[in-house]
């Protein structure tokens, strides 16, 4: 993947906090979830254009990461990211995590699967959401 967090359909800056380090003086390897939910969820509802959490018909289903390079206290990271695979009730979001140096920090991948949570139960990736998403993003595809 030679593409830049900047060059992905939505990015978000996060400067690494104190609280996130661990005991060597770097950036934790389970935070990096976090900044990948917060770029999500970030992304998700600005799509969607929802007001509410609750309206957010995703469950994750499974979520991976690589790591490239350690990040330090203070640094400017940018989260890319941007839906690359549509299933029939899944969707693939795959990340770039960078440092305001150009050092690659992290790749990450998540699966969610369309959830109706009142009924418990998955649903059919809808049309226009699927639509929404090939607006937002344009001709990004994840190479």
């Amino acid at each position: 993947m030679s593409e830049r967090a900047q060059s992905f359909p939505y990015q978000v800056a996060i400067e690494v906090p104190f609280r996130d380090l661990d005991a060597m003086g770097h950036v934790n390897n389970a935070v990096y979830f976090s900044y990948m939910e917060t770029a999500r969820i970030k992304f998700l509802v600005d799509l969607l254009a929802v007001t509410s959490l609750h309206d957010l018909p995703v469950i994750m289903a499974e979520a991976t990461c690589t790591f490239k390079a350690p990040a330090f206290f203070g640094e400017q990271l940018t989260v890319g990211v941007g839906l690359s695979r549509f299933g029939s009730k899944s969707f693939d979001m795959t990340y770039r995590i960078d440092a305001g140096d150009g050092r690659l920090i992290a790749l990450g991948k998540t699966v969610q699967v369309m959830y109706d949570y009142a009924a418990a139960r998955t649903l059919v990736v809808p049309e226009d959401f699927k639509a929404k998403v090939r607006a937002f993003q344009g001709g990004w595809t994840n190479s």
